[in-house]
């Protein structure tokens, strides 16, 4: 598989039995750079680079681990996971990575449910310690 983001979301990245992935964010340089650390940390990684996407993905292979952007085309994070947490019984972990840095949007997120939120830009040490610490829970 190349080294391009998946655009069509299907297949994770890594063909192995560790944590799978879905980052759903519409900045490729980002997307990219989360993506090629969590390959060499030894988790399967998948992409979608938009809410749509990102959702539709999620529900047809629950990945382990949702890394989403608040800000996208077609669906905001926001949006996404609302309707996951509403047709959830066993919740996917989410963390929400965004470059809003407003308490309002924090609160909102921890209304809806998320696991944890990040504000870009982040060291990649602060994601894979979050990642492994809700994978770990």
């Amino acid at each position: 598989m190349s080294n391009q983001p998946n655009p069509e979301a299907d297949e994770p990245e890594s063909s192995n039995d560790n944590p799978h992935i879905l980052i759903i964010d519409d900045d490729v340089e980002v997307t990219e750079s989360i993506r090629q650390a969590l390959i060499a940390s030894g988790y399967s990684v998948s992409v979608a680079l938009d809410g749509n996407q990102g959702l539709a993905y999620t529900e047809a292979k629950s990945p382990d681990l949702l890394i989403l952007d608040i800000m996208m085309p077609r669906r905001s994070g926001f949006l996404v996971l609302e309707r996951l947490r509403q047709n959830d019984s066993t919740p996917i972990p989410v963390i929400m990575i965004t470059g809003n840095e407003g308490s309002r949007h924090r609160e909102y997120a921890e209304m809806l449910g998320v696991n944890d939120y990040i504000n870009k830009p982040f060291t990649m040490d602060r994601l894979l310690n979050s990642i492994s610490d809700l994978l770990n829970q």
